[in-house]
């Protein structure tokens, strides 16, 4: 026997029934701050010398840790 319910509700209903906190005023705060730092840093990335200047000033560990946390660069053992 195959039995099937469908359950309207939103997003933020199902988080309060299943007992999940509501982290939509933490997700607003780092939004906001996201979006103040790259308002901050605007003129860097209009700028190809300040912004490869900046990459180039991550060097060594710093620079082997950024490509570990986007995937790309060398695993652990």
């Amino acid at each position: 026997m195959k039995l099937t319910i469908n359950i309207d509700c939103t997003p933020a209903e199902a988080r309060a029934f299943f007992g999940q906190p509501d982290l939509e005023p933490m997700n607003d705060m780092i939004v906001e701050e996201m979006m103040k730092r790259a308002k901050e840093n605007l003129d860097t990335l209009a700028d190809p010398e300040r912004m490869i200047a900046q990459w180039m000033s991550m060097s060594g560990k710093s620079f082997e840790q950024f490509q570990t946390m986007m995937g790309m660069g060398p695993k652990k053992k």
